[in-house]
């Protein structure tokens, strides 16, 4: 087999090849386009440690296996081993390290990459390795002929290769001879020795800058523009590179080593370097390296100074003895507790909170003056910086940890003056106001609430969040008891908006005169104004996102502002609903029977249904969060975060760029322990079932196994079409009965939810609302990205009718593949209801947990669920408005009274209730 490794799973005899390159130790390392860099653990080299040297020279290998290890902890994933010493018999020191390698399994999980001058060594850790390694490196300086033997050597052993740019003549040291020897050794392998490209590994040599030569100025230069071309000349190959080798003329000072190793690396990443040797645990964070060093070591590393080396030269001398690292601006440090407590939180430090907040409770004469005092300053500073757009979410729910990490130390000291407080004010911490906020009943969505929550707090608020699924009797009772200002309601699915209309009754009917807020991905503030303001009078808004609660409860809960506040939104609100309700339809409406006269025009006589390979019901635990995380689309993430552009180039946005590079590194890493630690399990039932239309609007699905078969009701546009554009319903795209067809269709459930409580409560018992969001966003980008990954596998596999599809994430995420995946309560089939039969179809509770709510939301939260649809002619759109005809037909088809069809398809209806 050809070392191009199968993507999927073998299938009748189908491979499904991806030209990834694919390593492996004990576990497998598979270099995706979207892969991040790959560290290669340096300090296994006697080459380039000085301790791992001496431990071998003195056979002491069981105590070197403890370099390697610390290499994987610092993050190496890739091994690299070199034994190249005149003092060493390299082949034996090679062959028994390896061999003792081997038997430890948290180090030999990850990929090795033998490292030699001399070939006889590289051959004898070919004979060691267990699983697909790389060999670090064959080159053309002793010619084609050498290059070509070595070459068919390391293949033979099935190795990816690292190719160093050096010929006859000697080592490339400009761009030109760079890209022109690397081409050339390329030509070679792929042509002469067959080699894949995807294993071949360049290395257009990196050198030592700063050195005084004026000649090695653009040494780094070179390095970067040559992996740039190299990657637009031959795409499917990696490149890589010793890092260290950049510093070396610095060598004793790791300080500005370090700093040097990551500006190289930020820039030669974004050329297109893929992985390089490197020490894992030398390498800053770009933005955490000193300001001034960083930009010294960017003027000598991308040459843009004549005197770049004599100013890093200059600055490495104030910086002490070898090994001392640089420290952050601590300057900060020396000023106040008050001005301490006020930096850390608009800069979300919790470094230092306990031990500051501690301090100032001992300065104040109570521990409540601590919060009314320096805190509430600092966060007054933080809401200022957020509404004036200086600051951005991720960076405000930051600040919001450090605020209840410090009220966390003060708690227990207030408690213990409680009747004291009684006494002088009520036991009442001062606040701008206290809010309720619940998603209502029938719905578990809550990031975007809590997102308001934490905003809210952070401007001065006391926040009640009474989480989700609440009924509107709990949240009038609470508001009651703990004599709320206001009260917000949150929810996401279709039926929430009546959940909503109910609780606002019933404010009215308890003579409640608080504002009431709303928000959530199904509100607007067209159905605020037309069906929730009309019945309650004390005050409905409509909020956008979280940036405006600030607006918006400043406004209500000052006395000077309240009443005009609400005056004009009433006004505006009542322009809306006057618009709503005497509008002249802008668009003409078919009868449902011209509608469905003007269906999708399908050729069924010319088309052969694709018999499933695999018909029936498949259930799938502890699917692999690695797996799944390949086809995650970020940037429905960024939106969560109220971060707006397309990525990945919002992340060189010049105004969010820097905010969201920081979200998305922190999202990254986190995504890291979700997999490698396995926060959330991962869930999945499909099931594909014989099927046709037995109607316009309707479909009979048959069950494996079933002489029962159960019927599908969907929904068609009625609004008027060009000619020629069909009224599309989800039926016209499964062959009718009376074509004498078989067809078929499919369905399925996903979840990433499962586990993700614990997680939660250990945030919220940190005082962590940062990480509690972002698990919640990241359990909802896994569970959609599970969602495409099943989807891919049933076209691919299981269904089979599109075995030969190769298609990057870009275009699944563009929809560009056959065929459609349509949910429940979505565009295409908005009527929540047929979610029932979905789930008894594929007894989705029992093979993955997740539960239907009241109104219909699935439970987790990160649950999908659908239909699969593989007519070729298929394609998302959405229902849009019907009119009654339409909504008495549909009841009759599911027998309902008209009044319950109009419940659930309120959304859609053109007319008014």
């Amino acid at each position: 087999m050809s070392t191009t490794e199968i993507n999927k799973d073998t299938l009748n005899g189908t491979l499904v090849i991806q030209p990834y390159l694919r390593l492996s130790g004990l576990e497998p390392l598979v270099v995706r386009p979207e892969t991040n860099f790959i560290n290669i653990g340096e300090r296994t080299n006697v080459t380039g440690s000085k301790k791992f040297a001496r431990l071998i020279r003195e056979g002491q290998y069981e105590e070197a296996l403890s370099v390697a290890r610390q290499q994987v902890e610092n993050g190496a994933q890739i091994l690299d081993v070199n034994m190249d010493d005149a003092l060493l018999d390299g082949e034996k020191a090679m062959t028994t390290f390896l061999n003792l390698l081997a038997a430890e399994p948290d180090i030999s999980r990850i990929p090795i990459m033998i490292d030699s001058s001399k070939f006889s060594i590289i051959e004898a850790g070919l004979k060691c390795i267990q699983g697909k390694c790389i060999v670090n490196s064959i080159s053309l300086k002793e010619g084609e002929d050498k290059f070509i033997e070595q070459a068919f050597t390391c293949k033979s052993f099935g190795a990816a290769i690292v190719v160093m740019a050096f010929d006859e003549h000697g080592q490339a040291d400009t761009l030109e001879k760079k890209v022109s020897f690397s081409h050339r050794a390329y030509k070679i392998l792929t042509e002469k020795v067959g080699y894949d490209p995807q294993d071949i590994i360049f290395d257009p040599n990196i050198f030592a800058i700063a050195t005084g030569i004026e000649e090695h100025n653009n040494y780094a230069v070179d390095f970067i523009e040559a992996t740039r071309q190299i990657k637009q000349l031959m795409p499917l190959t990696r490149v890589s590179g010793g890092v260290s080798n950049i510093s070396f003329s610095f060598r004793g000072n790791d300080v500005v080593r370090e700093a040097m190793h990551s500006v190289f690396l930020y820039h030669a990443i974004k050329a297109g370097m893929d992985m390089g040797i490197v020490n894992a645990g030398m390498v800053q964070i770009y933005d955490e390296i000193e300001p001034q060093l960083r930009e010294l070591c960017e003027d000598a590393i991308l040459n843009r100074r004549e005197d770049a080396t004599e100013r890093l030269i200059t600055f490495a001398e104030t910086v002490k003895a070898k090994g001392k690292v640089l420290e952050k601006d601590e300057s900060w440090r020396n000023g106040t507790v008050q001005e301490r407590l006020s930096h850390a939180l608009v800069n979300g430090i919790t470094d230092y909170i306990e031990a500051d907040t501690e301090e100032a409770r001992q300065q104040y004469p109570r521990p409540l003056d601590v919060i009314e005092g320096p805190l509430m300053d600092g966060m007054n500073i933080v809401g200022d910086l957020f509404g004036s757009g200086k600051m951005f979410l991720p960076q405000v729910v930051k600040s919001a940890r450090v605020m209840k990490k410090s009220v966390a130390v003060l708690t227990p000291y207030i408690e213990a003056e409680k009747q004291k407080l009684i006494e002088e004010q009520g036991g009442q911490i001062k606040s701008a106001g206290k809010i309720l906020l619940a998603t209502v009943k029938g719905d578990v969505h809550d990031i975007g609430k809590n997102i308001v929550g934490v905003v809210l707090g952070c401007n001065g608020y006391d926040i009640i969040d009474m989480g989700v699924m609440v009924p509107a009797e709990k949240i009038l009772q609470t508001a009651r008891e703990e004599q709320v200002d206001i009260i917000g309601l949150s929810g996401l699915i279709t039926p929430s908006l009546d959940e909503m209309v109910h609780v606002a009754r019933e404010l009215k009917r308890q003579q409640f005169d608080i504002p009431l807020l709303i928000g959530g991905a199904t509100t607007s503030r067209t159905h605020t104004a037309v069906k929730i303001a009309p019945e309650y009078e004390h005050g409905v808004v409509h909020v956008l996102d979280a940036s405006r609660s600030v607006t918006v409860t400043g406004s209500l809960l000052n006395k000077a502002l309240k009443k005009n506040f609400l005056e004009e939104v009433k006004g505006e609100y009542t322009r809306l609903n006057d618009n709503f309700r005497n509008k002249r339809p802008a668009k003409q409406y078919l009868s449902i029977a011209d509608a469905r006269r003007n269906k999708t025009p399908i050729d069924w006589k010319g088309y052969t249904p694709v018999k499933p390979r695999q018909l029936g019901v498949q259930v799938f635990q502890d699917y692999d969060l690695a797996d799944i995380a390949q086809y995650i689309d970020w940037q429905p993430f960024f939106i969560a975060w109220e971060l707006h552009g397309k990525f990945p180039q919002i992340l060189e946005d010049s105004v969010v760029g820097q905010e969201a590079t920081r979200l998305y590194n922190d999202a990254r890493a986190m995504l890291e322990r979700i997999i490698s630690e396995k926060w959330l399990d991962a869930k999945a039932v499909i099931g594909l079932f014989p099927a046709n239309a037995t109607g316009p609007d309707s479909v009979r699905v048959t069950p494996a196994g079933s002489d029962q078969p159960m019927q599908l009701e969907f929904l068609r546009q009625q609004v008027k079409k060009a000619p020629g554009q069909p009224n599309f319903s989800l039926a016209d795209f499964i062959a009718p009965e009376d074509t004498g067809l078989q067809d078929y269709m499919g369905a399925f459930a996903v979840t990433t939810g499962g586990g993700i409580e614990k997680w939660l409560e250990k945030f919220k018992a940190d005082h962590d609302d940062y990480s509690s969001i972002m698990l919640k966003a990241l359990a909802d980008r896994l569970v959609e990205a599970f969602a495409e990954l099943m989807h891919e596998r049933v076209r691919k596999e299981w269904w089979g009718y599109a075995s030969e599809e190769h298609l990057s994430n870009e275009e699944l995420i563009k929809e560009a593949y056959s065929g459609i995946r349509p949910a429940p309560g979505y565009p295409a089939c908005p009527e929540h209801t047929e979610k029932y039969k979905l789930f008894d179809l594929l007894d989705a509770t029992n093979n993955t947990g997740i539960t239907l709510t009241e109104s219909l939301a699935m439970y987790p939260a990160a649950s999908v669920s659908g239909w699969y649809l593989a007519h070729p002619d298929s394609k998302y759109f959405g229902i849009g408005k019907i009119e009654k005809d339409q909504v008495e037909d549909y009841a009759q088809r599911k027998g309902w009274t008209l009044e319950e069809a109009e419940k659930w398809l309120r959304p859609n209806l053109e007319y008014d209730m």
